[in-house]
């Protein structure tokens, strides 16, 4: 007889309702699996959630940070930076457009970009006259940057900024009371301190979110740029569909026995999202704040337990509240008597797949090649050598968390 397989416990995974399944099937039965009305509702919600005025939903984060880069005028000659602490995207998307990518490095207490290492940065780079076109902050693990501060240094050295929040959706930090606050309907800005949500695009010209599978929730892959400029939404609208518009106010003069329903004005790309990932995205959208709820509740289990072991466990921001799409620990050989590789492959020995978030991008080698070399981005790369991202999502049971913990105990030799 053949002895049924424990499943394994990922580090992250989706978590489908029945409504989701009755969402989807309604558009499968429907007359638009693309092109069709859902898009654009899914598009209103996420803009609404977020208190911003225009969204657009595309085929993956990577094509919104692709278009956003375009709509924002970067190309060749042009410089974008971005966290070394991320996946590839972040960066990839200057090199479509044919520009030059660098790096700010981390702080060690957020594992977001540093401010200090990027007021540094900026200004070596205005001395050598090579001063950023656009910059790419990473919400890392759900954890909002210090977006007023990077907001600030953008007005000061005139950087745009596309935030990466493909983590960080249901996210929220406090403004200061300089800072705006958009209202929902899209009318005046008013002057307050309040909890600003990831999205409302106060501090940035554009925020991407992602929508695949691990995320918070998932459309089963597509992404979203979210913006509070209507110049910005009207181009990026253009871009993920060839380039083409019906506005009559932009389509060139032809003659008046010819039907021009439509024009390729500029070179785009099909990067449109269809009604059938829509769907299920929007019917997520009513599980969000659940979503993080739950994921708070996994965390302070976490925060809890892990306390007494010899490891380093995430900081929270205490005006900052985290979307926690990770849990990353880190573990120091000479605080745990333990390396990263040894609990890496004791967690996959009892079926728990943890994983590294991330190998700093500029250490691939296709960015090697691009001149990048190990020991450039320090405190990234140390964090790489100690990290792993815990198993966190929705559907975690307490058993299954446990044995995680079990594991990590038994591991670093602790016991009850």
């Amino acid at each position: 007889m053949l002895r049924a397989h424990s499943p394994m416990i990922q580090y992250g995974r989706q978590d489908i309702s029945k409504a989701d399944i009755d969402a989807v099937v309604e558009v499968l039965r429907s007359d638009y699996l693309t092109q069709g009305p859902i898009v654009p509702r899914f598009e209103e919600v996420v803009s609404q959630y977020c208190v911003a005025r225009y969204a657009i939903a595309v085929n993956s984060s990577t094509s919104a940070l692709h278009i956003s880069c375009l709509a924002l005028g970067l190309g060749p000659g042009d410089w974008l930076w971005t966290s070394p602490n991320t996946f590839v995207a972040s960066a990839n998307c200057a090199l479509y457009c044919g520009a030059k990518v660098d790096f700010v490095d981390i702080d060690p207490l957020t594992y977001n970009m540093s401010v200090e290492r990027l007021k540094e940065k900026l200004i070596q780079a205005e001395r050598e006259g090579c001063l950023p076109k656009i910059l790419i902050p990473v919400h890392f693990a759900g954890q909002p940057c210090d977006m007023p501060a990077i907001h600030a240094l953008s007005q000061k050295y005139g950087f745009k900024i596309i935030e990466d929040a493909s983590h960080a959706i249901g996210a929220s930090y406090v403004a200061s009371e300089t800072s705006p606050a958009i209202t929902t309907n899209g009318g005046a800005a008013t002057r307050q301190s309040t909890q600003i949500k990831i999205g409302s695009c106060i501090h940035s010209d554009i925020t991407v979110f992602s929508f695949h599978p691990v995320k918070i929730i998932t459309a089963g892959e597509g992404g979203m740029a979210i913006t509070n400029d209507r110049r910005l939404s009207d181009r990026l609208r253009r871009l993920r569909s060839h380039g083409i518009t019906s506005d009559v106010e932009l389509m060139h003069s032809r003659p008046n026995d010819e039907i021009w329903h439509y024009q390729q004005i500029e070179l785009g790309f099909n990067y449109r999202m269809t009604d059938i990932l829509a769907a299920l995205g929007l019917s997520q959208m009513q599980r969000l704040d659940k979503f993080v709820s739950r994921r708070h509740e996994i965390a302070k289990v976490y925060d809890a337990t892990l306390r007494a072991l010899p490891i380093t466990t995430p900081y929270q921001a205490p005006d900052n509240h985290s979307s926690y799409h990770l849990y990353p620990i880190r573990i120091n050989e000479n605080y745990s008597g333990k390396t990263q590789r040894q609990i890496y492959e004791a967690f996959f020995r009892n079926k728990i797949v943890p994983n590294i978030h991330y190998i700093p991008v500029p250490r691939q080698p296709y960015f090697e090649k691009l001149g990048f070399e190990a020991g450039d981005f320090p405190e990234a790369e140390r964090f790489h050598r100690e990290m792993l991202s815990l198993p966190v999502y929705p559907a975690l049971s307490r058993s299954s968390q446990e044995h995680v913990l079990q594991v990590l105990a038994t591991e670093l030799r602790t016991f009850e």
